[in-house]
């Protein structure tokens, strides 16, 4: 294969460059998810594809690209006559920043002349400007929620709606959505990874030799951009001819029965949602043989369809690794080969797994083994300021219990900051609640308002006709009220105690179930721990929640309670965060039995500690880990503190009974 990309051709990037090439010979595919560390060339290589696609011809003088033998019959510049002479243009690719308002994606109405002059001034967004072309997003994982909706309602309809008050204008919008991301800042909605038809994942070279190689042209590219570009002109040429001939060539590639069947059976065999995969294989396979000159569709192409189009499509949760089990591949190719047996077995698994039932991921059943392999649940709270028999007084890390879904828990009041689904929030989206005059520009109108603003004006304003006078002044933005995300940081308690009775497996398990709760709400997280003698931040805020998951699970516990220390290390945390984000409110989830014994006073001190948190309006959660006969109460009293509320592991779960009658008593009171 040809090098059309010089800045990634020594990087191991091939996967990504196929990838990029399919899309260009066949759109239908779907687009690229480009998933990698940071500094991989990720963008470079999305940005170097524009100069390999062919020009597009347009109907001359049409904002939204319209091809002149077959031109859109509802476009706003329209209508255009089929069949006309059109001019040609270079390929676009536009950028969609993370940042971008509704308008400036999908387009803005000027809802002033469209009510006083009954006129349609639109104009055209991004998603205009992206049809027939290719709609890049960086960082596509931070996309904040509203532009992903639009973004799914555009892909799957290949059109963009833009409805203000009644007045609506649309127009075509098909394009090749490319997306880049690093996985360390969070991962995608599940509706919008379902919408790329194929994912890459990118990795720089360990291989010192490519790594020089890849500076070498950087540093040729910044000292003369025009020779660097001709030095790769005739290559870039004859990647483009090739693209055209694969083009020409889609139509008459032969998808037959066989290869159809081993599509079908690899989608059933890996379990994967739905019959999106089925397609984006079936258009991959047919795109593979074009770009490779051939009429028939083999297994080869098959095979290397399904390392494209499913790996992102085996996630079952945020914490499951994108991937694929190649020998699994294998075989169920392998066994499906025969292109006219219908006998063929349609179960290809043959691992002798048995039935999966409840914990069927482990497979093995655990003898009964301690979470430190040395009896813990005979030594309860006692010994946790005692080193353990083999010294050191720490205990290797235990594995989390099973997630369940948890109980909603918000942060009081109503905030302005990012969108998301927790707590209540005064947004641009969501249901309307009052209106007001707009700050600046108009973006949601309040009707009703407006009239009644411009009503006893219309004498004055020498108002003749049917029509409404309608000025500036009069004009009131829609108030609306939705959800936020929130920075939620855990705070957990990996004291010996919390060793005892085997309960940390439990903790971690109902961690993982908030952070899987977090993760659905568009959520911040951090991680801060407190053991022995000191606290740590284990993972500083961040949108990636699978990192948390990571960090907690390898979390070992051990040594005294240094309470007072993780405490005003977590106030520590958001006194920075707030310097940061200062729209984003907190919500700090204290996951902890409540006893205190590191350092000198320890009950005192973490009881100031908490009071900060008070003094300050910070909302808060202590989840009390305490159990067995006897208890102290001590997790209620530190929520008391801290001026939050208190839920043990029982109460945290949606569906307990114990959880359902406290919140009923709480509305009650």
């Amino acid at each position: 294969m040809t090098t059309p990309f010089p800045f990634t051709a020594v990087v191991g990037q091939d996967d990504l460059r196929l990838a990029l090439l399919l899309n260009a010979v066949s759109p239908s595919v779907g687009g690229v998810l480009v998933r990698g560390e940071k500094g991989t060339a990720k963008s470079t290589a999305v940005r170097a594809l524009t100069s390999l696609l062919p020009e597009v011809a347009v109907v001359p003088g049409c904002r939204f690209s319209c091809d002149p033998l077959s031109p859109d019959p509802g476009c706003p510049d329209g209508p255009h006559e089929g069949g006309g002479g059109g001019a040609s243009r270079p390929a676009r690719m536009v950028e969609l920043p993370v940042g971008a308002s509704e308008d400036r994606l999908v387009g803005a109405l000027d809802i002033e002349r469209a009510l006083a002059e009954g006129v349609k001034a639109f104009e055209p967004g991004l998603l205009a400007a992206a049809h027939r072309g290719i709609l890049y997003v960086d960082e596509v994982n931070l996309l904040h929620d509203h532009l992903v909706d639009l973004l799914l309602d555009a892909a799957a309809m290949g059109a963009s709606y833009v409805e203000r008050e009644g007045v609506s204008v649309r127009h075509a919008a098909r394009f090749l959505l490319v997306g880049t991301m690093n996985p360390e800042e969070g991962e995608l909605r599940p509706q919008l990874l379902d919408r790329f038809g194929l994912t890459v994942e990118v990795a720089a070279s360990r291989e010192p030799d490519e790594r020089v190689e890849v500076v070498r042209r950087r540093l040729a590219y910044d000292d003369d951009p025009a020779g660097f570009a001709a030095r790769w002109a005739d290559e870039e040429a004859a990647v483009r001819q090739r693209i055209v001939a694969a083009r020409e060539l889609l139509p008459s590639v032969r998808l037959g029965d066989g290869a159809l069947r081993q599509i079908a059976a690899t989608c059933a065999a890996f379990e994967v949602d739905g019959m999106r995969a089925d397609i984006v294989m079936a258009r991959t396979a047919t795109a593979l043989a074009a770009w490779a000159g051939r009429t028939d569709v083999l297994a080869e192409d098959v095979r290397q369809a399904a390392l494209l189009a499913l790996p992102h499509r085996r996630r079952r949760n945020p914490f499951d690794a994108p991937g694929l089990d190649e020998d699994k591949l294998d075989r169920t190719l392998e066994e499906f080969s025969g292109d006219d047996d219908p006998d063929n077995d349609p179960d290809p698994d043959g691992d002798g797994g048995g039935p999966g039932g409840p914990g069927g991921g482990g497979g093995q059943p655990e003898p009964d083994e301690g979470p430190a392999g040395d009896g813990a649940g005979a030594r309860p709270e006692e010994g946790e300021g005692a080193p353990a028999p083999g010294g050191g007084g720490e205990q290797s890390p235990v594995r989390a219990a099973e997630p369940f879904r948890t109980k909603v828990l918000s942060v009081p009041g109503i905030g302005e900051g990012a969108a998301g689904r927790r707590s209540r929030a005064r947004t641009e989206h969501g249901r309307t609640t009052g209106a007001h005059r707009p700050r600046g520009a108009l973006t949601k109108l309040h009707l009703a308002a407006t009239v009644q603003a411009a009503a006893p004006h219309q004498r004055a304003r020498g108002r003749s006709g049917r029509g409404l006078v309608v000025r500036r002044d009069d004009l009131r933005q829609a108030a609306r009220e939705g959800r936020e995300g929130n920075l939620v940081l855990f705070v957990v308690d990996a004291s010996g105690s919390m060793a005892a009775r085997q309960r940390m497996g439990a903790v971690k398990g109902a961690v993982l179930s908030l952070l899987l709760d977090a993760y659905q709400r568009r959520d911040k997280v951090g991680l801060v721990t407190f053991r022995g003698s000191a606290a740590d931040v284990a993972l500083p805020p961040t949108s990636s929640v699978d990192a948390a998951a990571a960090r907690l699970e390898s979390l070992p516990t051990g040594g005294r309670t240094p309470l007072a220390a993780g405490l005003l290390k977590a106030h520590d945390v958001l006194r920075v965060e707030r310097l940061r984000d200062p729209a984003r409110r907190a919500l700090v989830v204290v996951v902890t039995d409540g006893r205190a014994t590191g350092g000198p006073e320890p009950v005192a001190l973490a009881s100031r500690a908490a009071r900060l948190f008070a003094a300050e309006g910070v909302a808060s959660v202590v989840v009390d880990c305490e159990s067995g006969p006897v208890r102290l109460g001590l997790a209620g009293r530190l929520a008391g503190e801290l001026g939050g509320t208190a839920v043990t592991l029982d109460e945290l779960r949606a569906d307990s009974i114990a959880g359902l009658v406290k919140d009923a008593q709480r509305r009650a009171a």
